[in-house]
């Protein structure tokens, strides 16, 4: 029995599940589906879980406390209930999700990953040309449907991140956005001294295939809460942390029910990224003018509490 009390985690009443799939805008033929209806379900939400709550990390800029929770049902008040279009990163994104997915009975796990440094909005190792990943700093979720393990990560918020589950397969290829293409591969990374150790390692290939980009890499050892706690403090807080010094926010955009691209907000512009092609939609030098391109770019209206908390920050633009 005690055992059974440390290994439950939250869910999610069917009152909240109701009110998630309208903030997500869930077609209402998928409203009734349960775990029992499988992958082609569960591709349907993850589609619309990315193309209704963004990537962003405002909450270490715009807030009173810069901190974040990841606490189930503080996700749900902060994405949800709020009405406020706001998301989170990785940790956020992929805890409120799992907590969806192990509502409606989906087996789900979830573990920690290591990105590829070249990859993320920071300087890479100078000198070093091959992939070096970080320590364990992403958060993603494994599910299981019939036998077959699925990779499913709805918090990464990058170029080339899948936008469906992918199958746990060696060596398994799949179709993104426009010409891009995934790839998971189960192999050791270079920082490895014992090289029987073996990692599942998502690539993304913009290009159809011709140059694979080392994204991430992952283990389907599942994490327990308080791991991601470890993990969340050092990512939230640390001043080498990208997240602490950069503003972001990255909208999936849906166009005739296909994911297409995404709208970035990157410290002082917003881009448009649509199959491959970027154009520059809005820049600003002042904290008035991004207020004003969250509110009409994604939506995000901010407190008068919020906006005050990046006063004294190394993100305030002045």
């Amino acid at each position: 029995m005690a055992n059974d009390i440390l290994s439950q985690r939250s869910t999610y009443s069917v009152a909240q599940l109701n009110q998630y799939y309208e903030h997500i805008s869930l077609p209402g033929s998928h409203r009734n589906a349960t775990a029992k209806d499988g992958l082609p379900f569960l591709t349907v939400l993850t589609k619309y879980q990315l193309t209704g709550i963004p990537f962003e990390n405002l909450e270490l800029h715009y807030s009173p406390h810069h901190s974040i929770s990841l606490d189930p049902q503080h996700l749900f008040h902060k994405m949800i209930g709020r009405g406020t279009n706001r998301g989170g990163y990785c940790m956020e994104n992929n805890c409120l999700f799992g907590t969806v997915l192990r509502s409606l009975g989906f087996a789900v796990c979830s573990v920690g990953a290591r990105v590829n440094e070249a990859v993320q909005p920071v300087a890479a190792t100078p000198g070093w040309s091959g992939p070096k990943y970080d320590g364990w700093n992403h958060m993603l979720n494994i599910v299981t449907i019939d036998g077959q393990k699925y990779l499913v990560d709805v918090g990464f918020g990058a170029s080339g991140s899948p936008i469906r589950p992918l199958p746990l397969i060696d060596g398994s290829v799949s179709a993104n956005i426009g010409m891009q293409k995934n790839r998971l591969l189960r192999q050791c990374i270079p920082q490895h001294t014992d090289r029987s150790q073996q990692l599942w390692c998502f690539d993304h290939s913009n290009d159809g295939g011709l140059i694979w980009i080392p994204t991430y890499s992952f283990t389907e050892v599942e994490f327990l809460p308080e791991d991601f706690a470890i993990m969340n403090y050092w990512t939230s807080t640390h001043p080498t942390s990208w997240f602490t010094h950069i503003t972001v926010v990255v909208k999936t955009l849906l166009e005739d029910g296909e994911v297409v691209g995404h709208v970035i907000l990157l410290q002082t512009d917003v881009k448009r990224r649509i199959r491959g092609r970027t154009e520059v939609l809005d820049t600003f030098s002042s904290e008035e003018e991004r207020v004003h391109a969250l509110s009409k770019w994604f939506g995000i209206t901010l407190s008068e509490e919020e906006r005050s908390g990046i006063r004294g920050m190394t993100t305030e633009l002045l």
